[in-house]
């Protein structure tokens, strides 16, 4: 009788157990990737699916009943994969899916609507536009990423006018393009949408500054609904829907006021009723108040988003040196949202024009800003008692040259200058759709400048204002004495800076 052979079998048994538990393990692993994180082979690591193999897990937001057989194997080409199988972009394609229902429950979209998304990169709002039975929509974008996205020209869309029902733009694209790319998506937009066709756009727009500069962008629609939404990511965690209306026939030019007069918009007398507090008291030491009061300052752009304007504008009138304003606090300290500003300094004295000749990104008029076009007399004085260095320049006044000589003694240079019409050049320069800001220094000319802002509506094209006002003030160089090159009163100031700001100007005290 041969003996049994028990070890062999008791091998085998060892190893069939370990193979199921790997196959257990194997089961679970792949269970865990489709149903847990809505993925295949794109983890990584301890996966057996073929590379080209994609699924999308069926929703439970509306639109997703066919999800499961919509999608196809996606092997990866020159413009990207047909679908993609991120967490991220099923996310999006079942808040669009969500979004859209309500639009179509809303009347502004219907399942016969020629439908365009704008900037989308990789088509998730089409593919939920298809997904809930609107078959006529197609995504543009810089880069193609077919069949959903097709690629944009640099100078335009490869559409017809009036081409399309209905335009969305979804995410906070808008909020972060380009001052070019918003300009030209916004003509773009306006060209393509057929008339009373719908345009609806996802922004952040926080504050009603941002909403209203969002709005005049786009002269020939009509607010139809503006609201806050919940966003699907922690990076937008909440949208500003905008709906807005393609006007008809003269409802585009229906709005159009006297262009002398101009009423500011309550969104910008918000922000007046948010801006650091007027210096009631004549202070004793100006030279040192009015600095120092530039700490409390409250920026626009700190308190509003600048997003959505057409163009970004300083002006600078009396610059003197590139380094007196523009140089050393304009370019240094005023917050610009990282956007661009065209520069324009207007400066009398000719002794400052040779170093802006080399200085890119300023224009230079060499001129002086007045209330009508004419020639006038400049003149450089120093106050009693100031002690001036030998290349050190006074501070430069301009009067009309039949006019008597200005109070106190004179014992300066006089030059002759061609004045323009400030308010008439600043309405020929800008429109109410860019950010317009100012710093005026302009020794006393103010008085005369400032009323013919209000008197001819410019003023509404400004946004803030920075104002120097000139006052008889007491002298830094002779204790109890006041400066005689100036007629005007601390408390006439006071009255020029309260009118503004009653008035909606966002303006600021200067020094």
């Amino acid at each position: 009788m041969e003996p049994t052979i028990g070890k062999p079998n008791f091998l085998s048994n060892i190893l069939v157990k370990v193979l199921l538990f790997g196959v257990l393990i194997i089961i679970v692993r792949f269970a865990y990737i489709v149903t847990i994180t809505g993925e295949s082979c794109n983890l990584g690591g301890f996966c057996f699916l073929p590379e080209n193999f994609s699924f999308v897990i069926a929703g439970t937001g509306a639109g997703f009943s066919t999800a499961n057989r919509a999608v196809e194997s996606t092997s990866a080409g020159p413009s990207g994969p047909y679908l993609s199988t991120s967490k991220d972009w099923i996310k999006a394609v079942h808040f669009y899916s969500d979004i859209f229902h309500d639009l179509v429950s809303d009347g502004y979209l219907t399942a016969i609507s020629k439908t365009l998304c704008v900037e989308t990169p990789y088509g998730e709002e089409v593919f939920a536009l298809k997904e809930i039975g609107i078959l006529d929509s197609i995504g543009i974008y810089k880069k193609a990423s077919k069949p959903l996205v097709i690629s944009s020209k640099e100078n335009g869309w490869p559409f017809d006018e009036n081409s399309f029902d209905f335009i969305f733009s979804g995410g906070d694209r808008l909020d972060k393009a380009s001052q070019r790319q918003l300009d030209l998506t916004v003509s773009e937009i306006q060209r393509t949408l057929k008339p009373e066709g719908f345009f609806v756009a996802h922004v952040i727009a926080k504050d009603k500054y941002s909403l209203n500069s969002f709005l005049d962008l786009f002269n020939s629609c009509k607010l139809i609904k503006s609201h806050d939404i919940e966003g699907y990511n922690s990076s937008m965690p909440f949208i500003r829907e905008i709906v807005l209306q393609k006007k008809v026939g003269s409802e585009v030019h229906s709005d159009v006021t006297s262009e002398n007069t101009c009423s500011i918009p309550g969104y910008k007398r918000d922000l007046v009723r948010h801006a650091e507090s007027l210096i009631m008291e004549e202070p004793l030491k100006p030279w040192i108040t009015l600095k120092r009061n530039i700490k409390n300052i409250k920026y626009l752009p700190a308190m509003a988003d600048i997003s959505f304007k057409s163009r970004y504008v300083y002006v600078d009138v009396g610059a003197r040196s590139y380094g007196s304003s523009i140089g050393s606090w304009f370019k240094k300290q005023y917050p610009k949202q990282n956007r661009t500003f065209d520069v324009y300094a207007i400066e009398a004295d000719k002794a400052f024009y040779g170093e802006y000749r080399v200085k890119k990104g300023v224009k230079l008029l060499p001129y002086a800003a007045w209330v009508r076009n004419e020639t006038l007399r400049f003149e450089i004085n120093h106050d009693p008692g100031k002690k001036v260095k030998d290349k050190a320049r006074g501070m430069g006044r301009i009067q009309p040259v039949k006019s008597d000589s200005s109070p106190g003694s004179f014992n300066g240079e006089v030059d002759e200058i061609e004045g323009f019409d400030f308010a008439e050049w600043l309405k020929s320069t800008v429109t109410e759709r860019d950010f317009v800001v100012m710093k005026m220094d302009v020794e006393g000319t103010e008085f005369d400048l400032i009323p013919r802002l209000l008197e001819t509506g410019a003023i509404c094209l400004i946004d803030e204002i920075f104002l120097e006002c000139h006052y008889s003030r007491w002298q830094r160089c002779c204790p109890g004495q006041r400066s005689l090159k100036y007629e005007k009163t601390y408390g006439q100031c006071l009255d020029l800076f309260t009118s503004l700001r009653d008035r909606g100007v966002l303006v600021h005290q200067w020094w």
